[in-house]
């Protein structure tokens, strides 16, 4: 089992590209917090980009950086420039509209703005694990980077049939391969579990958790499959994913009852059987107390939001322009 795989398969990641940024100096941008997260893509130039509260980071040409809870912040050449406020960056059309915003002098920057957004939050401890801000500098082999997002600007370009699924899938890709990179520059117990993934003995174990979540691990058990013994297992464990191997097992069967109950029918008895419980009311009293609700309860409210889809922007009818004053959509000179 790719465990990666999995879960990204389960949390429905979506996203699409919003805007593409041409600014001349000086220029400031300022983005509200948003239930999501955010990838910058800073095409030519140079930039400064700020957490609200938080440190600057210098951007230079061909970084790419990912605001992962989706927290308010800044990009700019000049602080002191008149900011141009996105109020609301949720757009109705599906082609990538040109903002062109700051003075006419050089040096010229160009960025790429979208979003990644997850279907099935109680999956998004991917993001979760994520720190608040990733940023990743070119590297030798970072043209998978600029292809995938000249391919995602072409296909905003013209409002085709598939365009939305085309975006979402290539939204897709580009969030694996912003985390293969993000998981190859972590040092071990970084991470949490994605950078567990690679340890030659806690991988497989977190493999074997993943494939038969219903079993009875025990430490010994799973120590021995891996090659280790049980306190050298157990502390390993811990100091790399995290957490212990206990509340792991627990947690993993949690999210895969969690699953099952908003994709599938089967009764609860049965939903506790296949996740390691011998009675429904054993199952329905830790569910509970790890997400909040009765599994009942919680198969009724996913059914009744359309299995979680909050934060989709691609759901959104945005009638306006998200810009206050701006009196058309597309090709905006001088927004600000």
């Amino acid at each position: 089992m790719d465990i990666l795989a999995q879960v990204l398969d389960r949390v429905r990641l979506s996203g699409t590209l919003l805007f593409h940024f041409e600014l001349g100096h000086p220029w400031h941008l300022e983005l509200p917090a948003r239930p999501y997260a955010l990838f910058h893509y800073l095409s030519q130039g140079s930039a400064t980009f700020a957490l609200e509260q938080g440190e600057e980071i210098q951007m230079t040409e061909g970084d790419f950086v990912v605001i992962t809870r989706g927290e308010p912040h800044v990009f700019y050449s000049d602080r002191r420039a008149e900011p141009l406020r996105i109020m609301d960056i949720d757009r109705s059309s599906p082609r990538l509209g040109v903002v062109r915003h700051g003075g006419r002098a050089k040096p010229l920057s160009t960025m790429i703005c979208g979003n990644f957004t997850v279907s099935r939050p109680l999956f998004g401890s991917v993001l979760e694990l994520l720190p608040p801000v990733l940023l990743l500098k070119p590297t030798a082999d970072g043209g998978w980077l600029e292809a995938i997002l000249r391919r995602m600007v072409s296909e905003s370009a013209l409002e085709r049939p598939g365009q939305r699924v085309a975006l979402s899938r290539l939204t897709e890709v580009l969030f694996v391969e912003v985390l293969r990179n993000w998981i190859a520059s972590l040092s071990p117990g970084q991470g949490g579990w994605l950078g567990a993934i690679s340890d030659p003995h806690i991988g497989p174990a977190l493999k074997l958790i993943h494939e038969n979540p219903e079993r009875p691990w025990t430490l010994s058990d799973l120590g021995h499959r891996v090659g280790l013994g049980r306190s050298v297992f157990s502390a390993r464990f811990t100091r790399l994913v995290g957490q212990s191997m206990h509340r792991y097992v627990i947690e993993r069967r949690m999210a895969e009852a969690a699953f099952l109950l908003e994709t599938s029918d089967e009764p609860i008895a049965r939903i506790a059987s296949r996740v390691g419980y011998e009675t429904a009311a054993a199952f329905s009293k830790l569910f509970h107390r790890h997400h909040g609700l009765s599994p009942g309860r919680y198969r009724a409210a996913r059914r009744s939001d359309g299995g979680g889809r909050q934060g989709d922007v691609q759901e959104a009818e945005v009638a306006e322009c998200p810009w206050p004053r701006c009196p058309h959509f597309g090709i905006l000179e001088e927004c600000a």
